[in-house]
C-alpha cells in the first residue's frame, strides 16, 4: 500500500491524520511534496551527441510525450542500448516558504546526469535505488530540466559484463533504460529529517527500539531543537515514546533515540505485525520543523544448530524469485503489476525469496512486511570475475550501492539478510577479499543483520577456506542439477559434499528449477520442470540443515542470454508463468508441493441405501518437510455439494495452534456424485489451500 502524496501546502496536522489510516506504507514527510510524473518528453540519442548539440539546455525536435515511470525499451525502442534524454519544465513551489528544495528520483537505469538550464547539477550511477539533487540555491524561478540516461553496461558497472563467463558477456536480464520509478520535489525548512535507521531488541522485559535519526541543518547557525519519537502499535495506539533536546550544528548530523515497548506484538510469518515510528522535529520554541513516519517490526532472527529461527521458533521456508519485468512496463513497474505478482506469489506459499539480483521497489518491501515474507536483497554483482571483484572502482561502487540499499530498506522487518554477489569468482583470493570487505562494511552500518552471497560452485571446492562462503553467516546455494550442473541424480551427493565442507553452516537453496533451453520445446521444458520439482523437494527436505528453497523463477523474463537457439533477444523460458503471467502446468505442481499443510478426505458408506460419511484430515507439515512453520490462527472451511452444485452441508473450524493433524467427520444423506470443497485460510483470510474431493458412484476419486 502506498500513501497518496501530500499536496504542497498540506499541514503537519493533515499529514499526521493521513498516517494514522495506514498500517504499512512508504515513509511519510511533513515536507511538501510535488509529483513530477507528468509533463515529460523523451528522445533517444543514438549517437550520444545530445549534450554537444545543446539538449541539456533546450528541448530538441523529435521528442515524444511520456509519463513516468518510463523505460524506453518498450515498443519501438525495445533494443536500444545507449543514451536517452528526458525533458521537463519545472518551477519552485508557489508558496516560497521553504529554504530546502530537493529533486528526488525513485530510480534511474543506469547512469544519470541532471541538467538545469544547461548546467549539470547532479549525477548517479546504479539503477535500483532512490537518489536526489539539492535544488535549494539553484531553482529560483521556472527552469528547464534535462536528464541524460545511459543504460549500457561495462566491466566496472553494477550490473556489468559478466566476465566470469568471458569478456563482454551480458548479464541475464534486460537493460531497461529510463527513469524507471517516480520523480518528485520536496520542499521544507532549514532543518529537517533525512531518514531513520530503526532497529529493535527483544528481551523478557519487552522491546527496545533503537533509532538513529539523520538530520540536516541547511542554515549557517546552530539550532536548538527537540526530537519527539512515538511508536504506534499495529492498531494505532501509542506503544511508547521518547524525547531529547540538543543543539543541531550547521550541516546536521545523526542522533540516536530509544523507545521502550512493553508487551510487543512480534512480527512473524503468519502474524506480520507492523509498527510505525513517528518522529517530530521541533524548534526550541516548540514550532514544528519536520515530521517523518517509517514502519518497522519487532522480531528476532537467529541461526542455531544450522537451523533458522524466527522469534525462537524454527522455520523452513520456500518461495520464488521474480524479476521486475513485464512486456507492458519492463522495469518501470506500477503498483498494479507489483500487487498482482506478489498476490500470486503468496498464493504459491512464498515465505522466503532472494527476491532477485537487485534492490527492490519500496512497494515490494511494504508488501513483504505486511504478508510475512522474508527477503534476502542483493546488489547486482552478477557473475563477476576475480579481476572485476578486485577492481577498486567496482568495490567502491558496490559499497555505495549497498549503502543506498540498506539505508532505504533496512527498517523493514522482512529483511533477513543482505547478499553482496551472485555466482561470481568468490572461490578465488580476490573474491574472498571482496566478500570480507563488503561484509565488514555492512556490519559497520547494519550490525544486526546477516550477510551472505549466492554461490553456484560450492560442491566443486577442495577446501572451505578457499571460498568466501567460509566467511558468510550462512550459505546461499544455487543448484541446477538436471541441467547446467549435471545429471539430476548428482544432487544428493553434491549436497552431502557441501555438508562435509561446511559442517557448521546453514544452507538456503537460493536457486533451482529447470531452464527451457535444455529441452526441445516449452512443453517439454515444463514437463521436465515438473519432474525436477517432484524429485528435488524431498531430497532438499531430507537435509536437516537446509532451511529454505527458492525456485527460479516466477515468470519468464527478457534477456540476451539463455534463449532458444538463434535468438539474440527474447524471454527466458524459466518461469511457472510466462511473460504475460499465463500459468504453466508446473504452477499447480509447485503450489501443491510448497503448501504448509495437506488436506485429505476419506469417503465411506454405512449401507447401500444410506448416504455417505466423510472424514477430513488436515495435517500441518512437520520440521522434516519443506516448507515448515508453526501454523497459528488458521481456519478450515468445507462444503459438500451435489452434482448440480447445491450445498448439502458444510462447516468451519478455527485452530489457535495447528501443531498436529486434525480430523473432522460428517455425514451427507445423499447419493453420489458428490464434491467436498475444503479451504484452509491464513489468519489474514488469504486462502492457503483450496482442494476439491470428488465422489462418483461407489468409487471415491481423491
Amino acid at each position: 500500500m502506498c500513501l497518496p502524496r501530500a499536496p504542497l501546502r498540506q499541514s503537519l496536522r493533515a499529514v499526521f491524520a493521513t498516517v494514522l489510516l495506514v498500517v504499512a506504507a512508504a515513509p511519510v514527510h511533513a515536507a511538501a511534496r510535488m509529483d513530477l510524473d507528468e509533463g515529460w518528453t523523451f528522445r533517444i540519442d543514438p549517437e550520444g551527441r545530445g549534450e554537444a548539440l545543446g539538449w541539456s539546455g533546450k528541448e530538441p525536435a523529435g521528442t515524444r510525450a511520456i509519463r513516468l515511470p518510463h523505460s524506453w525499451n518498450i515498443g519501438e525502442d525495445h533494443d536500444v542500448l545507449g543514451v536517452g534524454w528526458y525533458f521537463r519544465r519545472i518551477e519552485p513551489p508557489a508558496s516560497g516558504a521553504h529554504s530546502h528544495l530537493g529533486l528526488h528520483f525513485g530510480a534511474t537505469f543506469y547512469s544519470a546526469r541532471v541538467f538545469l538550464d544547461g548546467r549539470e547539477i547532479g549525477s548517479h550511477e546504479g539503477g535500483f535505488t532512490e537518489w536526489s539533487v539539492d535544488l535549494s540555491d539553484r531553482l529560483r524561478g521556472p527552469g528547464f530540466l534535462a536528464v541524460r540516461i545511459d543504460n549500457r553496461p561495462g566491466r566496472a558497472t553494477i550490473p556489468g559484463f559478466a566476465e566470469r563467463g568471458g569478456t563482454g558477456a551480458w548479464y541475464d536480464w534486460w537493460a531497461f533504460g529510463g527513469i524507471v520509478r517516480e520523480v518528485w520535489m520536496e520542499a521544507g525548512g532549514a532543518a529537517g529529517i533525512v531518514r531513520q535507521a530503526i532497529r529493535t531488541e527483544v528481551s523478557l522485559r519487552g522491546a527496545l527500539v533503537r533509532d538513529r535519526i539523520v538530520l540536516r541543518n541547511s542554515g549557517l547557525a546552530p539550532l536548538a531543537v527537540t526530537l519527539r519519537a512515538t511508536a504506534r502499535a499495529p492498531g494505532g495506539e501509542v506503544a511508547g515514546s521518547a524525547r531529547r533536546t540538543f543543539t543541531l550544528a550547521p550541516g546536521g548530523g545523526e542522533w540516536p533515540i530509544e523507545v521502550g515497548i512493553d508487551h510487543p506484538l512480534l512480527w512473524s510469518i503468519d502474524q506480520p505485525n507492523v509498527y510505525r515510528l513517528e518522529v517530530a522535529l521541533e524548534a526550541g520554541d516548540g514550532a514544528p520543523l519536520d515530521f517523518r513516519v517509517d514502519t518497522f517490526g519487532i522480531r528476532t532472527i537467529e541461526i542455531r544448530d544450522r537451523h533458522l529461527l524466527v522469534n525462537g521458533e524454527r522455520v523452513r521456508l520456500t518461495g520464488l524469485t521474480r524479476h521486475e519485468d513485464s512486456p507492458w512496463e519492463g522495469l518501470a513497474e506500477t503498483a498494479g503489476t507489483i500487487r498482482h505478482d506478489y498476490d500470486d506469489l503468496v498464493a504459491l506459499h512464498t515465505r522466503l525469496t532472494r527476491p532477485v539480483h537487485y534492490p527492490q521497489h519500496p512497494l515490494v518491501l511494504d508488501y513483504a512486511d505486511a504478508h510475512g515474507i522474508l527477503l534476502v536483497p542483493e546488489i547486482p554483482v552478477w557473475q563477476f570475475s576475480e579481476s572485476q571483484l578486485a577492481d577498486p572502482a567496482v568495490q567502491e561502487l558496490a559499497r555505495r550501492q549497498m549503502r543506498e540499499m540498506i539505508e532505504q530498506a533496512g527498517n523493514h522487518p522482512s529483511i533477513l539478510a543482505w547478499s553482496v554477489a551472485n555466482e561470481s569468482a568468490t572461490g578465488s583470493p580476490g573474491g574472498v577479499a571482496y566478500f570480507r570487505a563488503l561484509r565488514d562494511f555492512i556490519r559497520d552500518i547494519d550490525p544486526g543483520r546477516l550477510v551472505t552471497y549466492a554461490d553456484d560452485n560450492l560442491p566443486k571446492l577442495e577446501r572451505a577456506q578457499d571460498s568466501a562462503a567460509n566467511d558468510a553467516d550462512f550459505l546461499l546455494m544455487n543448484q541446477y542439477y538436471g541441467s547446467w550442473h549435471g545429471p539430476a541424480s548428482e544432487l544428493g551427493p553434491a549436497l552431502d559434499r557441501v555438508d562435509r565442507l561446511f559442517p557448521g553452516k546453514m544452507v538456503i537453496i537460493s536457486e533451482f528449477g529447470y531452464p527451457g533451453i535444455f529441452a526441445r520445446s516449452p512443453g517439454e521444458a515444463d514437463e521436465a520442470r515438473r519432474r525436477i520439482l517432484r524429485e528435488q523437494i524431498p531430497v532438499l527436505a531430507a537435509r536437516d540443515w537446509i532451511a529454505g528453497a527458492i525456485l527460479w523463477c516466477y515468470q519468464d523474463y527478457k534477456s540476451r542470454r539463455n534463449l532458444w537457439p538463434g535468438q539474440e533477444e527474447g524471454y527466458v523460458e524459466h518461469g511457472l508463468v510466462d511473460e504475460w503471467r499465463q500459468r504453466k502446468p508446473s504452477y499447480e505442481v509447485w503450489k501443491r508441493l510448497s503448501a504448509p499443510a495437506q488436506i485429505a478426505v476419506e469417503w465411506s458408506r454405512p449401507d447401500a441405501k444410506g448416504g455417505w460419511n466423510y472424514r477430513i484430515v488436515l495435517s500441518p507439515n512437520s520440521p522434516d518437510q519443506l516448507p515448515y512453520w508453526r501454523l497459528r490462527g488458521y481456519r478450515l472451511e468445507w462444503t459438500v455439494l451435489d452434482e448440480k452444485g447445491k450445498v448439502l452441508t458444510g462447516g468451519s473450524r478455527s485452530f489457535a495452534d495447528l501443531a498436529q493433524a486434525q480430523t473432522i467427520e460428517g455425514t451427507v444423506p445423499a447419493q453420489a456424485p458428490l464434491r467436498l470443497v475444503a479451504r484452509l485460510l491464513q489468519p489474514d483470510g488469504v486462502v492457503s489451500l483450496d482442494e476439491t474431493f470428488a465422489l462418483a458412484g461407489r468409487r471415491p476419486e481423491i
